[in-house]
């Protein structure tokens, strides 16, 4: 077994690189501290050339004042693009990404050679230390930009594609999987309708159950779909789905997981791309039909967007663009042919998904991303199962390093293609970044350490250029996916448990098993996530100190030397305004970590529908009204007429509901009545449906074309003052609840 996992994980380089660099700045380090000649010579040194730069990074004065022409007139000339290009075309992105790469190099310049406080080893350490995460930082931001310089969209191409699928002259047999593990029987249902309710001829449907479960299996003979079992569960997902290829026949495979329903118009937006033989597999976005976790514990059902948003709506398209889609699992379409020359769906890695597209890559096989929402899946539904996902997703990726899919090192890949798969795996190790940034104002207020040497005036015509510009523009350049703001705090929920794993991984990669994400999860109460929130309620205190302490310390000084603070300014008076920053993002975050009660599982939708109400005691008497919300197992409408009799608590009128434009007619229970205006509001739950009820309200629900639309995130003054208020008006204590929960807005 130790051979045989020795061979798996071979080579460690990764672990190689880390541990040498980290050997090798601690070895610096030490023969500093301990006064070796030659180290303090060294660094004596460099501290002499940060105490007198270039005179080209000296602040310039014209006429007594700072010259702000860097701060204003990037920020006014990149805002100015936005306003005139409200959408990101080529030239309008260029042109700013350009902005953004000179204004990196120029503050990278300035931090390298102007700002580091070599004066004594305690003060070096933690600058250098903060010097590296900056670069880091700036390095895996920098790959994105270059990156930005060239984006794919595909939607007219599909257009084109798609004739010849609508007319019948290309319509290969397509087999779909549905891999299924301990997922609830009613989430799978509707996945197996929808993907039925495919507008396609030739498709057959297989659920792949690896638990064996007999109620899947009667599932399946209920709705008429293939069922697929296994031996054991070697390999987990990407074994279930080798098995299933091995016992199919079809041309194409599309792969969804067990809570992603496809819209009718799935495979005839995607079947057309493999008339080019060269395409091996057509990747789409994922989206959700109910409220991710941190959206609602935050209470910002219907203004956040999801958090995948930001890869599917900004970074998948420039990956496309570079010829290294990422493969994520669900919502995919590959041929058979191409996948099984590389050996099936890629097994030493959690993320068989992705390092199969990447071998498909290296063997000259095409990757297409169509950026158009076709199906929609179950977020997790709350932040323990949110992280057990990302953690899940981290290490899969990282476990790249040690395999033959690497893609840093596999054969057959370009340079660019190499780049882009480097810009994803870095992705992990910014978590570090994060971690050290929330701990280095403790380090001003604790120690005295003063880890930046800057002026206000530097700040202004070095930094602020950079930042304000790069605010600014952050959200139109992902597409209104993500403000830069809430990029932070949903960065900082889980920098902790994402850096313990990347170190796991680094030093063990394969000592976790495939964990899957918990689905179907009910709850009528608040839970607090202590075990997430442990290491950031301490950090909290510590801020809330440290922010006390930097500020106090700039007002001594003030008060005591009327030069002090101008000097302070050099460094610790960045304590406060640092801690301040940290402050509200960690009282945002374990707000987050506060899980809100979740009493329905089936999600809602608002969705506006005619209906007409017949009384089952009274069959004469009807009503008629519109739907407001609807779900698979209720309907909240407001009447257009009055004379609905009144409910007694507890009391119930058995209805007749029919959906008059789709002609669906139900049977419940009124079990709500109130009046809303002039006219009552009334909440029917559904009895028992038939099977074809089911496929009639799935279908209407989830499988309507184009019914997923995209959301718009708020600007960032809006995201601050989001975030002002939910810290100071926290749901637990201001909350009223809807009688609508988990409301998923659809269009009509």
């Amino acid at each position: 077994m130790k051979f045989q996992y020795f061979l798996k994980a071979r080579p460690q380089t990764a672990t190689l690189v880390l541990f040498g660099s980290i050997l090798i700045f601690a070895l610096i380090i030490i023969l500093w501290l301990a006064g070796w000649e030659s180290v303090e010579l060294l660094f004596s040194y460099l501290e002499n050339l940060q105490r007198n730069p270039p005179m080209w990074l000296e602040t310039p004065m014209l006429v007594g004042q700072f010259l702000f022409f860097p701060t204003i007139g990037f920020f006014l000339i990149a805002l100015g693009i936005t306003k005139v290009s409200p959408k990101p075309t080529h030239w309008s992105r260029v042109t700013v990404v350009l902005i953004l790469l000179l204004l990196v190099v120029r503050y990278l310049l300035w931090r390298t050679l102007s700002t580091l406080n070599l004066s004594d080893p305690l003060n070096g350490i933690f600058s250098l230390a903060l010097y590296f995460f900056e670069v880091f930082v700036l390095f895996s931001s920098t790959i994105q930009l270059v990156l930005m310089l060239k984006v794919t969209n595909r939607y007219r191409e599909a257009d084109e594609l798609s004739v010849a699928v609508t007319e019948g002259s290309f319509q290969p047999a397509v087999d779909i999987f549905i891999p299924t593990y301990n997922e609830p029987e009613f989430i799978l249902r509707r996945t197996v309708i929808g993907c039925q309710a495919l507008d396609y001829p030739f498709k057959t449907v297989y659920v792949l159950d690896d638990t064996k479960r007999p109620e899947m299996a009667q599932l399946s003979r209920e709705l008429g779909c293939k069922y697929l079992t296994r031996p054991d569960n070697s390999h987990a997902k990407a074994g279930n789905l080798n098995h299933a290829l091995g016992k199919t026949t079809g041309e194409l495979i599309v792969v969804f997981d067990a809570d992603f329903v496809p819209t009718r118009n799935f495979l005839k937006r995607t079947v057309g791309f493999f008339q080019d033989k060269q395409v091996a597999l057509v990747q789409t976005p994922q989206s959700f039909y109910n409220i991710d976790p941190i959206a609602r514990n935050l209470g910002l059902e219907e203004i956040l967007t999801p958090e995948e948003e930001v890869f599917y709506r900004q970074l998948q398209p420039i990956k496309d663009a570079a010829g290294s889609v990422v493969c994520s699992g669900t919502s995919f379409v590959v041929r058979r042919k191409p996948l099984e020359e590389i050996g099936g769906f890629v097994t030493d890695s959690l993320s068989e998904d992705y390092f199969t597209g990447i071998r498909l890559s290296a063997q000259g096989h095409r990757l297409v991303y169509l950026d158009e929402k076709l199906s929609a899946g179950l977020a997790a539904e709350n932040i323990a199962a949110h992280a057990t996902q990302r953690l899940r997703w981290a290490r899969g990726t990282l476990q790249g390093f040690f395999i033959r899919s690497n893609p840093l090192t596999i054969p057959g890949l370009s340079l660019i293609q190499r780049l882009a798969h480097l810009e994803g795996l870095l992705h992990w190790f910014t978590s570090f970044s994060t971690v050290f940034f929330l701990l280095m104002p403790l380090m001003y207020a604790m120690f005295g350490i003063v880890p930046i040497r800057a002026t206000p005036g530097e700040i202004v015509y070095f930094f602020l250029p950079y930042y304000l510009t790069q605010v600014t523009v952050f959200s139109w350049l992902n597409h209104r996916s993500r403000s830069a703001l809430l990029s932070v705090v949903y960065g900082l929920v889980l920098a902790f448990p994402l850096s313990i794993t990347v170190i796991q991984v680094i030093l063990n990669p394969f000592s976790r098993a495939f964990k899957v994400t918990p689905k179907g999860i009910q709850s009528d109460r608040f839970h607090f996530n202590w075990r997430l929130a442990f290491p950031l309620v301490i950090l909290f205190i510590f801020t809330a100190i440290s922010l006390w302490s930097n500020l106090y310390s700039c007002i001594l000084i003030a008060v005591e030397d009327s030069n002090g603070l101008v000097t302070h300014l050099r460094g610790t008076s960045l304590g406060w305004i640092w801690s301040l920053y940290n402050l509200m993002i960690l009282g945002a975050s374990l707000i987050i970590l506060l899980d809100v009660p979740q009493l329905e599982l089936d999600p809602w939708f608002k969705l506006s529908r005619v209906v007409k109400i017949t009384l089952k005691s009274d069959p004469g008497l009807e009503f008629w009204g519109i739907t407001h919300f609807l779900s698979e197992s209720q309907a909240y409408l407001a009447l257009t007429q009055l004379g609905i009799p009144q409910l007694n608590q507890g009391e119930k009128i058995p209805v007749e509901l029919c959906l008059v434009q789709e002609n669906i007619t139900l049977e419940g229970n009124i079990v709500i009545t109130e009046f809303n205006g002039d006219f009552p509001i009334i909440k029917v739950a559904f009895h028992s449906l038939t099977l074809p009820q089911q496929r009639q309200l799935v279908e209407l629900l989830f499988c309507r074309p184009g019914q997923w639309k995209r959301e718009e995130t708020p600007g960032e003054l809006t995201s601050l003052w989001l975030l002002i208020r939910i810290i100071f008006r926290p749901r637990i204590i201001f909350a009223r609840y809807p009688k609508i929960q988990g409301l998923r807005v659809s269009q009509v």
